[in-house]
C-alpha cells in the first residue's frame, strides 16, 4: 500500500500565540507536518532556503524584512515553494502587489479554520486561492475600472509629495515637523495625510506605517 504523501510547512508569523494556534491546526492533520517557524520576514526566507518546504504560510506585516519583500525573494530561492499569505489586509492594492510577487493563495486572518484549510488544500493542489472577501474586493476593483488595463495599485498613483508625506508620517514626525521639512504649511500636511488615507483606504497612522514599510518607504 502506497505511502500517503506527507507535505512540509512553514509558518511565519511575529504573533507568538497565532503561530502557534496555526501550528496545532496544520498538525493535526495526517498529511500536513509543520518542519519550521519563523517570527519575521529574513528568517522566513532562511526558513524557505534551508527547508524548502512545500507551502510557506506568510504574514505580510512582520518586523525586519517585511512580508511582501520576503515573498519575492521566497519565490527567488524556492520557486517550488507555494506561498498562501495569511493577513488582515484586504484593499485592492495589497491583493494586486502580493499577487504580482508571486503569492499562491491570500486569506484574511479572521477566516475560519475550515476556509484556512480549503486555501491549503487549494495551494497545495496547484490551484490559486482567493478568499472569499479577497475575491470580492478583486472582481470589485475590476469592474470599477473603465478598463481593466489601465488598473494600477494605489501606490503608483501618489505623487512625489504624497509619498514624502507618507514615508515622514511613518517615520513617527509629527505634523509640524513635517511642514517645516517639506517648507509646506501644517494645513497642507493634514490635507495630504487626509488625501492619504482617503486613497489607500487606511484611517489611522499605525496603518499607514505598516504600509510605508511593506512598500520600502521605510525600514522597521
Amino acid at each position: 500500500m502506497a505511502q500517503e504523501q506527507r507535505y512540509r510547512l512553514v509558518i511565519a508569523e511575529d504573533h507568538t500565540i497565532l503561530r502557534e494556534g496555526l501550528k496545532a491546526l496544520l498538525s493535526s492533520r495526517p498529511d500536513l507536518e509543520v518542519v519550521g517557524e519563523a517570527a519575521d520576514g529574513r528568517e522566513a526566507v532562511r526558513r524557505a532556503e534551508e527547508l524548502t518546504p512545500d507551502l510557506m504560510m506568510l504574514d505580510l506585516s512582520m518586523p525586519r524584512s517585511n512580508g511582501l519583500e520576503a515573498l519575492k525573494e521566497i519565490k527567488r530561492i524556492s520557486p517550488q515553494t507555494k506561498v498562501l499569505v495569511l493577513t488582515v489586509h484586504k484593499t485592492e492594492d495589497y491583493v494586486f502587489t502580493a499577487l504580482q510577487a508571486g503569492a499562491d493563495g491570500y486569506v484574511l486572518k479572521d477566516s475560519s479554520a475550515s476556509e484556512l484549510m480549503l486555501a491549503v488544500r487549494s495551494v497545495l493542489n496547484g490551484e490559486r486561492y482567493l478568499g472569499p472577501a479577497i475575491a470580492s474586493t478583486v472582481v470589485s476593483g475590476y469592474l470599477g475600472a473603465k478598463d481593466a488595463s489601465t488598473l494600477r495599485p494605489a501606490f503608483d498613483e501618489l505623487s512625489t509629495r504624497e509619498r514624502e508625506v507618507l514615508k515622514l508620517i511613518a517615520e513617527g514626525y509629527r505634523t509640524k515637523d513635517i511642514a517645516e521639512y517639506l517648507c509646506i504649511s501644517p494645513k497642507t500636511v493634514e490635507k495630504h495625510r487626509a488625501n492619504l488615507m482617503d486613497r489607500l483606504k487606511l484611517h489611522t497612522v499605525p496603518a499607514l506605517t505598516t504600509y510605508a514599510i511593506e512598500k520600502g518607504l521605510v525600514t522597521k
